[in-house]
């Protein structure tokens, strides 16, 4: 229900069951009650396992970050700290980086593999090139324009500078004298 909606039952209610979750989670852990076998989850994780199968995991997430429950950002705020009670900064930091550690190491070393490959294929084609560049483009025909006579022009520059051809390419242009400028 939207907080418009609810009771004072309701809002009641609620508060009484995030504080019921709060004391499950504060009681302290008994090493002499819980005789399990090493890397055996705790009762303390069994009650979170528990917790997120059951989906309060996500009614607490939607509590913290809703902009109208925030009068219950403290109780939520509590549970969270009691949920982490057990465990250390680095060991919840480690818990991502463990198995992503090690891809991101096998990734780094197949870059560089495949850099190293990419490295020696450039310095095998270099080596192939001749060392002197030929300065020849290559001859185009250029169809449809009409060179003097009924031939195609023949074109010896660059492909690129195509765009910029004109009948006059390489002609220099007639000086007029000064007194005939108009």
């Amino acid at each position: 229900q939207d907080w418009e909606q609810r009771q004072e039952e309701d809002t009641l209610l609620i508060e009484r069951i995030l504080l019921l979750v709060r004391n499950v989670l504060h009681v302290p852990p008994d090493p002499t009650e819980e005789q399990g076998v090493d890397g055996d989850a705790s009762v303390h994780d069994r009650v979170l396992w528990a917790l997120h199968i059951s989906g309060m995991d996500d009614l607490l997430k939607f509590l913290a970050s809703a902009q109208v429950e925030q009068q219950w950002a403290l109780h939520v705020l509590e549970i969270i700290s009691l949920m982490f009670r057990d465990q250390s900064p680095e060991e919840l930091a480690a818990v991502g980086q463990g198995s992503v550690g090690a891809e991101h190491g096998e990734d780094t070393r197949e870059l560089e593999t495949l850099r190293q490959r990419e490295l020696a294929e450039k310095k095998a084609r270099a080596l192939q090139r001749p060392s002197r560049h030929s300065r020849f483009g290559g001859s185009y025909v250029l169809q449809g324009l009409k060179s003097i006579g009924d031939r195609d022009v023949v074109f010896h520059k660059g492909l690129h500078n195509l765009k910029s051809y004109s009948h006059d390419l390489g002609k220099e242009p007639q000086r007029v004298p000064r007194r005939r400028q108009a």
